[in-house]
């Protein structure tokens, strides 16, 4: 059967429409609206936006500091999440990222680069309100608070017990007083009795009665006791 002239020059001009058309629908967008927010000393978070009806199921960052070749990559997947937090930043430095969408058929091309400069950690203690507080802070100021307490806490306790081990001594040497008195009082009298001189004793009857016999004898004669007389 005889095709019309042309015919099979077109069949392939229709298949290459169709294969383009298929390929420019998967290709992703780059992300837009790239932007550091939350800037710290150390650290940073990046958000960007995507257009609507892309098939993005992640994302991946490329983060490179300036006039430095050395990149860091991270990737999540899985994920609808459109922020993403950079830590262990240097201070003062500058850094260069771009932001990536991926889907299922591959990875976007990147979004513009976002230069950012990192702070001074004193041009952030400048910056801040005085009474700005960080929940940082607040954690340390209860962690102090509580380790105050626990010290005061503990020293009372020893205060308490050494108040009552001293009111237990004292009432054991309260009760002991009164016989420490009856013993010093008795020990006293036993020392008086043996320091007393013989001389002060008075001489019992017996020693009398000797004594003049005693002197009798030496006398040279017997002392004669009359006799009553007869009546």
């Amino acid at each position: 059967m005889a095709q019309p002239p042309g015919s099979s020059a077109a069949l392939p001009l229709l298949l290459l429409g169709f294969v383009s058309s298929v390929r420019a629908d998967t290709v992703l967008s780059a992300p837009l609206n790239v932007t550091i927010r939350e800037l710290g000393v150390n650290s940073a978070v990046v958000t960007w936006e995507i257009l609507e009806g892309d098939p993005v199921i992640g994302f991946a960052i490329t983060q490179q500091k300036k006039d430095v070749h050395m990149l860091r990559f991270i990737q999540e997947v899985n994920t609808t999440t459109r922020s993403c937090a950079l830590w262990d930043l240097d201070e003062d430095t500058e850094y260069i990222v771009h932001v990536q969408s991926i889907s299922m058929g591959g990875s976007s091309p990147p979004s513009q680069p976002v230069l950012f400069r990192t702070p001074k950690e004193s041009e952030k203690m400048a910056a801040k309100s005085p009474d700005e507080v960080t929940m940082e802070e607040v954690g340390q100021a209860a962690q102090l608070r509580a380790g105050e307490l626990i010290i005061i806490v503990v020293v009372l306790v020893m205060w308490a017990g050494v108040i009552v081990l001293f009111c237990r001594q004292y009432d054991i040497i309260k009760d002991n007083e009164p016989n420490n008195n009856k013993d010093k009082a008795k020990n006293s009298s036993e020392c008086n009795l043996r320091a007393e001189p013989e001389t002060n004793r008075k001489p019992s009857s017996e020693t009398k009665g000797k004594n003049q016999k005693s002197f009798g004898e030496l006398n040279g004669f017997k002392m004669k006791v009359p006799k009553r007389a007869q009546s």
